[in-house]
């Protein structure tokens, strides 16, 4: 069975083969032309995530399981309730880009064509929403230029705000193939942060955070000093004079003073860039995730646009999506500011969708945005949202806002496939819906490639697709006659046509040739880029190669940046704190906290800061530490890192309640957005740092999930038959267990030492229910060890004793996982350089490690450079 992988906006094509009861290998679909087989860790363990562990299964109202036909009457009465009383503006959606697009179109029409409010947002206003404005402004549609194959043919590429080797690794992975192919390729990254993505890099500007524009500015300005612009483009352009002018005020010195970079720097990458035909931009959140996203965004296009770097094979530029269908949301109109099939507020859109629609109450303005959305919920302005497959209470800014503003709802409806997460704790009314393996549908990619996402696994218990419970309370609220669809196809069908209808070329996005599949050519789809139409009957790979535009007059439009906005620290948060993601794990880890492997790489909640910024507030390599901004607090494990700038942070983004005790980022980060795209800025927050302090640590291994209470920090981590939860608190730790742990009816086995010092093991007929392992402290344990025990325990004292003392007697533990396709851990690797492995092909040779998706190359090579002393 062919698929696409459900993570990243690669959109990687995959090998479903099932084996039933939950369990299915997958593999890289190597005929897929957005990955040619390869796979990160994620996608190659998508198998491991068909679990039913945690899965949300039967219905719910007000915390009681339910019939799915009484779940569905009860949400279709209480919105039916909603907008008698108050009006259909009471009412919001919030979707996510883990929809497929049928699912988006579904809750688009029902919300914007029959309640008649335009109020549906999704996370995706978090990730792409100021790339959307960038690319409407400057070329007159959201619509991305390039295609993955550029990668193979650029001669310069960019990394702008993208840690692309852990957030997209495959394509990270078919950059470095082509470099290695090509090494005259160059790679810059640009980016505050040195990280993994500077491993192969010529050239890394670590700028000032929120300086980009400026950065870009002045190479614009430095290519019009140097003949450098491309004047066959001209008269494809407006705005070309105010642009250039606005450019003129950033000279080299300005330029390095504002990034706080050199001049020799800055001179160093504007030859770089002056002297090579083919260039191509990729930037992700760093660029987008910014009070002045937009116009970040538009320096990019400016640059590419004047140089004439667009349209052209290896060159344009490139927004890497974070999410696998933000962009087939963005086809649908699932963003509350655009109406379905790329058409706006106008009079004249409105009008030819609901006709299409047949509708019987179109929304006439924009809706709600993500933050103005919970805002509203919090001032009492929305009584109900339905919330699909994502968890704004921990994923939106001021989270402890969002879950205090979803407490007081009325009204809450969460269709999602887990039963237990941070926003479905306030769900009146839950609804079971399909996961990946069990939904049928499609998804876009970052290059417009449209790929199937196909069913091969039995859908458990009461769960549905998200399309059918949407149409099922369309029906119920009386909508009957537009939502009485039998399969997604016909669904897939609809999209397709009222992308064609009255298009005539007028808008870009138009896969009008393929409304007429029947289901089994649907079922049959093979990936293919839009537009697809009587011009594009096989699709198109790159977009204004014929320099017309999808503005009016056919031109694009160039916008002067606004200046960057730099944000302010003060002596009370000395530090900035930017966030991200981490290699192995996904948004908020709904799927990959699962896997016991993909928590191996990362095992806790960090914050990573410069040695010396580290010395100087007190925060040891190890230890934990408390991280406040004025909206909230967290709780991390320190890390040191020489790649950080000083006075800088970096928290990554997914831990949250079910992971951790108090470590969800965005609590911190104040509620404030690009005023154009509505995008919140979640990179640059005030912050200061302390040490957390604590009278012991220790490691709590237990087989349920039951999280522990009265401790200063805990957070916990899978294995195959337990969970290992890191620990610290206030006083004894043989206190704390007697007071919070259930130790009744089992059989102890326990060792004490000198202070805090502390060991007990409980055993119920020969199985170890339970170890905790304390100390002043972290004990050192051989957590691999000790997860064996729980799944296959010792009979003998002696086994039993090695147990207590966390370590096997005979065994030389792994260390810290440093290639998670492969299960290699640091020591191990450190052992094969002691033996003679001086490179990293050496290492895969012996060990395997960095041979599949290659994302731990950096580290290996790090490893390799290191003076760590090998554990015998």
């Amino acid at each position: 069975m062919n698929s696409t992988c459900p993570y990243c906006g690669v959109g990687c094509g995959v090998c479903v083969t099932s084996q039933g009861n939950h369990q299915a290998t997958v593999t890289g679909d190597p005929h897929h032309p957005a990955n040619a087989g390869r796979l990160c860790v994620k996608g190659a363990a998508l198998g491991e995530t068909l679990t039913p562990q945690g899965r949300l299964l039967t219905a719910q109202v007000n915390g009681q399981p339910v019939s799915l036909d009484a779940a569905l009457d009860a949400a279709a009465a209480g919105l039916r309730a909603v907008i008698d009383q108050y009006g259909p503006q009471a009412v919001a959606f919030y979707g996510s880009g883990q929809l497929l697009t049928e699912d988006y179109y579904v809750a688009n029409k029902l919300m914007k064509g029959y309640i008649g409010a335009a109020n549906i947002d999704t996370n995706s206003r978090l990730c792409m929403a100021s790339a959307v404005v960038g690319y409407k402004r400057a070329l007159g549609a959201d619509a991305v230029p390039c295609c993955y194959d550029d990668l193979e043919q650029a001669d310069l590429v960019l990394l702008v705000g993208s840690n692309a080797a852990w957030a997209h690794p495959v394509v990270w992975q078919r950059l470095m193939q082509a470099k290695q192919q090509r090494p005259a390729m160059r790679i810059v990254v640009i980016d505050p942060r040195r990280t993994a993505s500077c491993d192969q890099a010529d050239l890394h500007l670590p700028l000032r955070p929120g300086s980009d524009a400026a950065l870009l500015s002045g190479l614009l300005h430095w290519l019009a000093q140097q003949d450098g612009l491309d004047s066959s483009m001209l008269p494809h352009l407006n705005g070309v004079s105010e642009t250039l002018a606005a450019a003129a005020q950033w000279d080299v010195a300005r330029v390095a003073e504002t990034c706080d970079l050199t001049e020799q720097q800055v001179t160093h990458f504007f030859r770089l860039f002056s002297q090579h035909d083919r260039v191509l931009t990729l930037w992700c959140m760093g660029i987008n995730q910014s009070t002045t996203g937009s116009d970040n965004n538009q320096a990019i296009l400016n640059l590419h646009l004047l140089t004439g770097k667009i349209g052209r094979a290896g060159c344009g530029p490139f927004s890497l999506t974070g999410q696998p269908n933000a962009m087939g949301g963005r086809e649908v109109g699932g963003l509350a500011n655009q109406l379905a099939a790329h058409m706006n507020f106008t009079d004249e859109d409105c009008d030819r969708v609901q006709r299409f629609w047949r509708s019987p109450a179109m929304a006439r303005q924009p809706g709600l945005t993500a933050l103005d959305l919970f805002s509203a919920i919090a001032e009492g302005e929305v009584k109900a949202v339905w919330i699909m497959g994502t968890n704004p209470a921990v994923s939106m800014p001021e989270g402890n806002r969002v879950a205090q503003a979803l407490a007081a709802c009325p009204l809450v409806i969460v269709s999602d496939v887990m039963a237990q997460t941070d926003t479905s704790a306030f769900a009146d009314i839950l609804l079971p819906a399909q996961g990946w393996g069990e939904k049928n549908g499609t998804v876009t990619n970052s290059e417009r490639r449209i790929s199937r996402q196909r069913a091969f696994a039995a859908a458990p218990g009461d769960t549905r697709p998200d399309w059918w419970l949407l149409a099922q309370v369309a029906q119920r609220l009386g909508f009957r006659e537009g939502f009485n669809w039998q399969h997604p196809s016909e669904i897939f069908c609809e999209h397709a046509a009222l992308s064609g209808f009255e298009n005539g070329g007028q808008r870009a996005f138009d896969i009008s040739g393929l409304a007429q599949l029947s289901q089994a050519e649907w079922d049959a789809l093979r990936p293919v880029q839009w537009p697809v139409n009587a011009a594009h009957p096989q699709g198109c790979a790159r977009l204004f190669g014929d320099r017309r535009f999808f503005h009016p007059d056919g031109k694009a439009r160039l916008l002067v940046p606004a200046t960057p906005a730099l944000t302010r620290r003060d002596a009370a948060y000395p530090l900035l704190m930017n966030s991200g993601r981490v290699r192995d794990q996904w948004h908020t880890m709904t799927r990959t906290g699962l896997v016991p492997r993909l928590m191996q790489h990362c095992d806790e909640p960090f914050v990573a800061l410069h040695p010396a910024d580290a010395a100087q507030y007190g925060v040891t390599e190890g230890g934990l530490a408390r991280v406040q901004s004025v909206q909230g607090w967290i709780s991390a494990r320190v890390r040191t890192d020489a790649g950080m700038r000083r006075g800088e942070l970096f928290v990554p983004m997914h831990w949250n309640r079910q992971f951790s005790q108090q470590s969800h980022v965005d609590m911190l980060v104040a509620a404030r957005a690009c005023p154009f795209s509505g995008q919140p800025a979640l990179k640059q927050t005030p912050v200061r740092i302390l040490s957390l302090a604590v009278s012991w640590q220790g490691w709590l291994w237990q087989r349920g999930i039951e999280r522990p209470a009265g401790l200063r920090y805990w957070s916990r981590v899978p294995y195959p038959a337990a969970q290992r939860y890191a620990v610290a608190g206030d006083g004894l730790p043989q206190v704390w267990l007697a007071e919070h742990v259930d130790l009744s009816g089992l059989d102890l086995q326990l060792a004490t030492g000198s202070g805090n010092d502390y060991r007990l093991l409980a055993w119920r007929d020969g199985e170890l229910q339970l170890a905790f392992y304390a100390g002043s402290m972290l004990p050192s344990i051989d957590s691999a060890f000790v997860a064996a025990v729980f799944a296959d325990a010792p009979q003998d004292a002696a086994g039993r004793h090695s147990v207590l003392a966390g370590q096997a007697m005979q065994r030389s533990a792994a260390g810290r996982i440093i290639c998670s396709c492969m299960g290699v851990g640091e020591q191990t690797i450190l052992q094969a350089v002691a033996q003679g492995c001086r490179t990293t092909q050496a290492l895969g040779r012996k060990l395997k490690c960095g041979t599949q998706c290659g994302s731990c190359i950096p580290e290996l090579k790090q490893l390799l450079l290191s003076d760590v002393v090998v554990e015998e």
